[in-house]
C-alpha cells in the first residue's frame, strides 16, 4: 500500500469531519489547508456579492494565499477535500494545486455540498493537476461507504 496523505479545506467543519473519517479508514496522515487570512462568517455569505468568497469565486484567477504549504514529497497518494462553492472547488484549492509538484502522485478528490454535485470540478481542476484520477461526493458518507469507495481505488 502506498503512503497516503489526506488534505482538506473546510470552513464549517463538514469537510473536516469527512477528512478525518477518511484518514481513519485509510490510516493516513492528514493536513488541513488553511488560508493565510482565515475566513470569517461574513466572508462566506454567498448572498452578498461583495463578500470575500463571492468576489473570489467570481474571479477565476483569484488565488487565496495558504498559511503553510503541505509537504507532499513523501506521499504517493493524496486525497484533496473541499466544500463545493458555486458548483466548483473554492479558489484556495487552485492555490494548493499550484503550490506543489504532484508529478508521479495519484490524486483523488472528495467534496461536500449542501445540495450541488461535483459538476465539472474534476475536469476543471485536472487542468492544473493532471495527477487527479477521480473525485467523489462524500456528503454524510458513513465509514462503510467510504471504505467501499476506497476498495474501488488503485491505491
Amino acid at each position: 500500500m502506498s503512503k497516503i496523505l489526506i488534505t482538506y479545506f473546510s470552513t464549517s467543519g463538514t469537510t473536516a469531519k469527512v477528512a478525518n473519517n477518511l484518514a481513519d479508514a485509510l490510516k493516513a496522515d492528514i493536513f488541513e489547508i488553511k488560508p493565510k487570512i482565515p475566513y470569517q462568517r461574513a466572508d462566506l455569505d454567498w448572498n452578498n456579492k461583495n463578500s470575500r468568497s463571492t468576489v473570489e469565486m467570481n474571479d477565476i484567477n483569484a488565488r487565496p494565499e495558504i498559511a503553510a504549504p503541505a509537504d507532499i514529497a513523501n506521499y504517493d497518494t493524496i486525497f484533496v477535500g473541499f466544500p463545493i462553492w458555486w458548483y466548483t472547488a473554492p479558489r484556495i484549492i487552485n492555490t494548493f494545486f499550484e503550490s506543489a509538484d504532484f508529478s508521479g502522485k495519484k490524486v483523488y478528490l472528495f467534496a461536500t455540498s449542501g445540495g450541488s454535485g461535483l459538476g465539472n470540478t474534476v475536469a476543471t481542476l485536472k487542468k492544473n493537476c493532471p495527477a487527479i484520477v477521480e473525485g467523489k461526493m462524500l456528503n454524510r458518507a458513513s465509514v462503510n461507504e467510504m471504505k467501499n469507495w476506497i476498495d474501488t481505488l488503485s491505491l
